[in-house]
């Protein structure tokens, strides 16, 4: 990020800046957040690279690895030094009824009725429909798991297995290996006795999973055979198969799909140019080069219309990889993410 020194070569006209009321924000180039990896090296190449070109100024972008705490900390700090931003499903409901992000302008986007429903939002619009299912390396796994009761078996399947940190997923996934339908994962999490189910199912394996918080840490264990399976995000996969040769399989069934948004966050200095980078990211001739790099669906209809038939069969939103698969519940999860993370780190630390 350019620094201040560089901005403001002598300090009286910096002082001078100063007291017009210019913060130091103000003078900062446009700052772009995502979750890095492979996905991030494509959204560069299809998004912030042009959009820079395009408006002839600079585009800094950075990764984080999600959680509406670290937005709140940087929104309530006072003017945040991130722009826009892509969040999860979650993050985007309560932090849009929190007051943490700026509303869209829908004018710029097209409208409403451009995107899929689940990509609308006052506070945010779609960027990809994405898919956390489970994955395994092909050569050096011969046997090929099929479901997540694979997954859970040790005996068939020996060694260490790894999975995204958190009760997100974590719980849907042992109450699927435990028997349950996709489709009735959350009714059963919501039933008395069903979160208690999930826990008692995760103890069977506890001390062979290795968990990870970032998208592109699972790849590395498998790639390095630290794991002989994991959860892992499905554009993740096809990504590394494309860009490194490995031989990473993907197991659709019991998958949970969701979508994730573009936000601006509240008192952005940027909002303006926010706006707009996010308007040129959602254009169906921008958005439907994603497949392309990435196997992420498109919350654009008319991108999504436009990916070719045989890119289109390893998305997300393909009829094939949508049976038995399910999408996160983002009601139950406002609810109880508090109390179910503060449940899961004091099992996971016992």
């Amino acid at each position: 990020m350019t620094s201040l020194k560089a901005l403001f070569a002598g300090s009286t006209l910096a002082a001078g800046l100063m007291l017009a009321g210019l913060g130091t924000a103000a003078a900062r180039d446009l700052t772009v957040v995502s979750w890095g990896g492979n996905y991030q090296d494509a959204q560069r190449k299809i998004y912030f690279k042009p959009f820079a070109e395009k408006t002839g100024k600079p585009v800094l972008d950075e990764s984080w690895d999600g959680g509406v705490g670290v937005v709140q900390a940087k929104v309530k700090a006072g003017t945040p030094n991130w722009d826009a931003v892509q969040v999860e499903a979650d993050e985007l409901a309560i932090g849009c009824a929190d007051g943490l992000y700026e509303k869209l302008d829908w004018n710029k986007l097209g409208g409403k009725d451009k995107f899929l429903p689940s990509a609308v939002s006052d506070c945010g619009v779609g960027a990809i429909v994405w898919s956390t299912l489970l994955s395994y390396d092909s050569e050096k796994l011969k046997t090929a798991p099929t479901s997540w009761a694979d997954f859970w078996d040790t005996k068939k399947f020996p060694g260490k297995r790894a999975l995204r940190r958190g009760p997100k997923y974590a719980l849907e996934f042992a109450l699927i290996a435990d028997g349950v339908a996709p489709k009735d994962v959350y009714k059963v999490l919501r039933d008395k006795g069903g979160v208690d189910r999930a826990f008692k199912k995760l103890d069977e394996i506890k001390s062979d999973i290795v968990w990870w918080e970032s998208g592109a840490q699972p790849l590395q264990l498998l790639k390095s055979g630290q794991v002989v399976m994991t959860s892992a995000y499905n554009g993740r996969i096809s990504g590394i198969n494309k860009t490194e040769g490995t031989k990473f399989k993907t197991v659709w069934p019991g998958s949970i799909y969701a979508v994730d948004s573009w936000v601006i966050l509240k008192g952005s200095p940027n909002k303006d140019q926010a706006m707009d980078f996010i308007a040129f990211a959602s254009l169906p001739e921008n958005q439907s080069k994603l497949p392309q790099d990435i196997a992420y669906g498109l919350p654009n209809k008319a991108a999504a219309a436009a990916v070719p038939a045989d890119l289109a069969a390893d998305l997300p939103t393909a009829p094939q990889n949508l049976e038995n698969a399910i999408a996160i519940d983002v009601d139950y999860w406002n609810d109880n993410i508090e109390d179910l993370t503060k449940r899961f780190n004091a099992w996971v630390g016992k």
